[in-house]
């Protein structure tokens, strides 16, 4: 594959070809979308609290594409074996729950809810 002087040839042999534009919206969608539902899901399920109504949940849930991988190989498994978008019983298994417990009550507890 030529890639011309955009991408020097380690680079691509360190990294591999580039990811094409689309594809890499779709992934830190899928980032986004995994990250705002993991701290839903920790709210509603360790402190009782609803930081998104029901139906954004669900409506997030089913974005949700578990075999698109988002570099994150240990998240990527999780998701793939452990996320079901019909609860958020989930997240009692995230292999990263100090990380979401630390987002959540640096930046969404106490928050009052939306819709």
């Amino acid at each position: 594959m030529d890639l011309g002087c955009r991408f020097p040839s380690i680079y691509v042999r360190l990294m591999g070809p580039p990811i094409p534009s689309e594809l890499q919206e779709a992934i830190e969608r899928q980032r986004r979308i995994r990250i705002r539902l993991s701290i839903a899901a920790y709210a509603y399920e360790f402190d009782d609290q609803s930081i998104m109504s029901d139906a954004e949940f669900d409506e997030l849930s089913n974005e949700v594409i578990p075999n698109i991988a988002t570099g994150h190989e240990v998240m990527d498994k999780f998701f793939k074996e452990e996320f079901e978008p019909d609860t958020g019983m989930w997240i009692r298994k995230h292999p990263e729950l100090e990380r979401i417990t630390d987002l959540y009550e640096r930046y969404y507890k106490n928050v009052t809810p939306r819709g």
